[in-house]
C-alpha cells in the first residue's frame, strides 16, 4: 500500500495519471507527447504507478496500451476511509468514477488485483455459487462449460437473474471468458458485452486481470464502472481473510 501513496507524490507521475484519466488506452509514445522529458525518463516514472498497480497495461498487437486501474484506490478507501465512518468521501469517489469511465479504445475496462492465494482458489471463488454470494451479493450459476448459459442470480429466493450470458472459454484455473447482458436486453436480442478473467501466478501470489469489453449502453457502462473495483476488493478480502469487507454487499453490473 505504500506504493499506492508514493505513486502520486511526484508531479510528473501525477501528470501521467491525469493523462490516463483523461483518456485510457494510451501508448508510451502518446504519454510522452506532452511531457518535456526523454522517453526513458517517462518510462521510469510510469514504472512507479505500474508497480503500485495503479496503471495496468494490455497488449494490442505490437502496441502496449496503458490504463488507470482503480482497484488499489478502492482498497485505500476500504482500509483508511470507510472504517473511520467516511464511506463516501466525495473527492475519492469522483476520482474513482472518472478513472473508470468508458473510452473509445478497446478493451473498455481493465482491472488488475493481486491476491495472496492460488489460481485454483481464485477460480473457485469466481465460479462457485456459494462463494460468489459471499463477495458479490449474487450467485454465479453455471456448469462453466463452453457454450453453457450462466446467470447472476439474486439470493432472496426470487430466482431472478440480474445478468445472463454464455460461457465462451473455460480453462480452469487460468482463463474464463463469458458474454454478459441483462435479461431485458437478451429478450430484445440486443448486443452482449464480454468479460474475460485471466488468472496467473505472480511470484507467490495470483494476478487477476478482469477485462470488460463493449458495454451495451450507457447504463451498462455506468454499472460496470461502478462495480468491478469494489467487487475485486471484496473478493481479495474474502480469499485472504475468510470474510468480505465489512460494508454493504457490492452489486455487480445490472445488479
Amino acid at each position: 500500500m505504500d506504493q499506492v501513496f508514493e505513486a502520486p507524490a511526484d508531479a510528473t507521475r501525477r501528470r501521467l495519471l491525469d493523462r490516463l484519466h483523461e483518456r485510457g488506452g494510451q501508448t508510451l509514445g502518446e504519454l510522452c507527447e506532452h511531457i518535456d522529458m526523454t522517453r526513458q525518463s517517462v518510462t521510469r516514472h510510469l514504472a512507479v504507478p505500474e508497480a503500485a498497480n495503479l496503471v495496468a497495461s494490455v497488449r494490442r498487437g505490437r502496441e502496449k496500451l496503458h490504463r488507470l486501474n482503480p482497484v488499489p484506490l478502492h482498497e485505500v478507501q476500504g482500509r483508511w476511509i470507510d472504517k473511520f465512518e467516511r464511506p463516501r468521501l466525495r473527492a475519492l469517489s469522483a476520482l474513482r468514477r472518472q478513472a473508470e469511465e468508458a473510452v473509445s479504445d478497446k478493451p473498455a475496462f481493465v482491472y488488475v488485483i493481486h491476491i495472496r492465494s492460488t489460481p485454483e482458489a481464485v477460480w473457485d471463488a469466481l465460479t462457485d455459487a456459494e462463494l460468489t454470494t459471499a463477495f458479490r451479493g449474487r450467485s454465479n450459476v453455471s456448469d462453466w462449460k463452453p457454450g453453457s448459459r450462466w446467470e447472476h442470480v439474486r439470493t432472496d429466493g426470487s430466482g431472478i437473474a440480474d445478468a445472463v450470458g454464455e460461457v465462451v472459454e473455460s480453462e480452469r484455473p487460468g482463463r474464463l471468458v463469458t458474454t454478459w447482458t441483462s435479461p431485458e436486453n437478451e429478450e430484445r436480442q440486443g448486443a452482449y458485452s464480454k468479460v474475460t478473467f485471466d488468472i496467473r501466478p505472480h511470484a507467490d501470489i495470483v494476478r487477476l486481470t478482469v477485462t470488460h469489453e463493449d458495454p451495451a449502453d450507457e447504463r451498462e457502462r455506468a454499472d460496470v464502472a461502478g462495480g468491478w473495483a469494489a467487487v475485486l476488493s471484496n473478493l481479495k478480502s474474502l480469499i485472504e481473510t475468510g470474510s468480505p469487507l465489512p460494508q454493504q454487499p457490492w452489486l455487480m453490473p445490472n445488479g
